[in-house]
């Protein structure tokens, strides 16, 4: 499957992330995550699911691959990157790609997982969220979600009793790609920074020499 690697392959910590249902794993705010992570000495790796893959390849808009495939290739780039990598493995990714890391999050033990926007339900779909194994994971989770996401925003998920091992960080108005209105004081560069911070932040935390336990 296309990969893009980013940083540099002594470091400790490695972030593996997969793209959304609708873009590639080269975006705008999937470069500034890699990008940027890479320069703090992390280890970050991108993939494609099959049919993003094929339409890399000149095959046209095809619909996301089912869930037991997304998951499947989920597990094949983790069994791969721990034929390589002997340290933390964290897992995520933008939207379905993050939904998908975090249903595999506690069966492959991975050290952390992140979800850049978290698409807790279809738009205008409130009424069937899709947080059922939210209520449950023992995977220490960090979600950066726009406040104002149509897929999930703060008035909505606020009301969720999800596992205390999940944080949400909100960023201010931001939507699915935590872009603010220009009517707001803030910006879309400032909660990207935010969103990194946060994302440093989680890390260090659970880091070996943090004391803080990985799981629950």
């Amino acid at each position: 499957m296309p990969v893009i690697w980013s940083g540099p392959k002594s470091a400790d910590n490695l972030i593996i992330l997969a793209h959304g249902a609708g873009a590639p794993m080269d975006t705008d705010v999937m470069n500034f995550f890699a990008d940027t992570l890479a320069e703090q000495s992390i280890r970050v790796l991108r993939f494609e699911f099959p049919y993003m893959a094929l339409r890399r390849e000149g095959n046209g808009r095809r619909p996301p691959n089912p869930q037991d495939i997304l998951l499947t290739s989920w597990r094949q780039i983790i069994e791969e990157c721990r034929l390589s990598h002997e340290g933390p493995i964290y897992i995520g990714g933008k939207s379905m790609g993050g939904r998908m890391a975090t249903m595999i999050a506690d069966e492959e033990d991975v050290q952390g997982a992140f979800c850049l926007g978290y698409p807790f339900y279809a738009p205008g779909k409130e009424d069937k969220p899709r947080i059922e194994h939210l209520l449950t994971l023992k995977t220490p989770t960090l979600i950066l979600q726009g406040e104002r996401d149509v897929m999930g925003s703060k008035e909505v998920v606020s009301k969720y009793q999800l596992s205390n091992r999940i944080n949400i960080h909100w960023l201010n108005d931001g939507d699915h790609s935590f872009k603010p209105r220009k009517k707001s004081e803030y910006t879309e560069d400032g909660n990207l920074d935010e969103g990194l911070n946060e994302m440093k932040n989680f890390i260090q935390s659970l880091s070996p020499n943090s004391g803080h336990p990985k799981k629950a």
